[in-house]
C-alpha cells in the first residue's frame, strides 16, 4: 500500500476567533502536515517574518497563503485586489508555500472582474507559486438569490490553470461537488475540506457531519494522484473550550488521512 503525497494543512481561519499565532500552535500540537494562511485583519496573518517566526518556531510549514478575498478585508493589503494578490504572491514566495488561494471578484468590482481571468494567466506565468482559484456560491436571503460573484460562482465553468474546490461552498449551492471535481480534471490544485447540508449560509462543518461527498472526494484524490493539499478549513467558533475546539479539528485531521489511506493502491 502506499499513502497519496498529497499534504493535509490546517487554515488559520479553522481556530476562528482565536489567532493565527494559535492556528500554528494546534497544528504542531495535532500533528498537521503544514498550515494554509488566510490573510485577513489579525496582523500576524499580515507580517511575512511574523509567519516566518512561527513556522520556524512550532516546525509547521505554510503551505499556502489565502489572499485577503473576504468582504472584511477589502483594506486588508491594499485597497487594490490586483496588489493584494501580488503582495499573496510574494507572501508564497518568501514563505515557502506552493499556493494562493483567491476567489473569483464580486460583481461591483467591474473592472477586475472583467480583466481576472487573464490577469490570473499572466500571474501565473510569472511564478511557480500556483493561483488556485476557489468555487463559491449565489448568495440566498429567503427565496432569494443574488449572484455576488463575477464571471462565475462556479469557478469550473471558466479557464484557469488551476482550481480549489471547497466542499461548504458546494453545499452551499447545492451543486454537485464531484461533477465539478470532473470538470476541473487534472487542473484541481488545491482542496479546501469541510462539509454542509445544503444551508443558505455557508457552515463549514466538520467533514463527514453533512451531506458532501467528502470521503468519496479524498477516495478521488488517492487514486488519481493528486500532488495539492488538503486544508480542513471548518468553523469552529461554536466550540465551547479550546479543548473542543481541538477534538473537532483532530476528528477532522484522522477522517481526511484515513479516507486518503484507504484508497491506496499497490505499485
Amino acid at each position: 500500500m502506499r499513502i497519496p503525497d498529497a499534504k493535509v494543512a490546517l487554515s488559520t481561519a479553522s481556530v476562528y476567533p482565536e489567532s493565527t499565532a494559535t492556528a500554528f500552535e494546534v497544528a504542531a500540537r495535532l500533528g498537521y502536515d503544514g498550515v494554509e494562511v488566510m490573510v485577513w485583519t489579525d496582523p500576524v496573518s499580515q507580517d511575512i517574518e511574523a509567519l516566518r517566526r512561527l513556522s520556524d518556531y512550532h516546525q509547521v510549514p505554510v503551505l499556502a497563503i489565502h489572499a485577503p478575498c473576504l468582504l472584511i478585508t477589502q483594506r486588508v493589503w491594499s485597497t487594490d485586489p490586483w496588489v493584494k494578490l501580488q503582495r499573496a504572491r510574494a507572501a508564497a514566495e518568501k514563505l515557502g508555500a506552493s499556493t494562493v488561494v483567491v476567489h473569483p471578484p464580486f460583481r461591483w468590482q467591474r473592472q477586475y472582474a472583467r480583466d481576472f481571468i487573464s490577469g490570473i494567466w499572466r500571474m501565473a506565468n510569472e511564478t511557480d507559486v500556483r493561483f488556485a482559484v476557489e468555487n463559491m456560491y449565489p448568495w440566498r436571503y429567503r427565496d432569494r438569490e443574488m449572484l455576488a460573484y463575477a464571471p462565475e460562482w462556479d469557478v469550473s465553468q471558466d479557464d484557469y490553470r488551476h482550481y480549489t474546490i471547497d466542499l461548504s461552498h458546494t453545499a452551499t449551492a447545492r451543486s454537485d461537488a464531484l461533477e465539478m471535481v470532473g470538470r476541473m480534471g487534472d487542473r484541481l490544485g488545491h482542496v479546501h475540506l469541510a462539509d454542509g447540508r445544503g444551508s443558505a449560509k455557508d457552515e463549514h462543518l466538520v467533514p463527514g457531519r453533512g451531506t458532501q461527498p467528502c470521503a468519496e472526494l479524498l477516495e478521488h484524490l488517492a487514486r488519481s494522484g493528486f500532488d495539492g493539499h488538503v486544508v480542513i478549513e471548518v468553523n469552529t467558533r461554536r466550540a465551547m473550550s479550546a479543548a473542543e475546539r481541538e477534538a473537532d479539528l483532530a476528528e477532522a485531521l484522522a477522517f481526511t488521512r484515513l479516507h486518503l489511506a484507504s484508497a491506496a493502491r499497490v505499485r
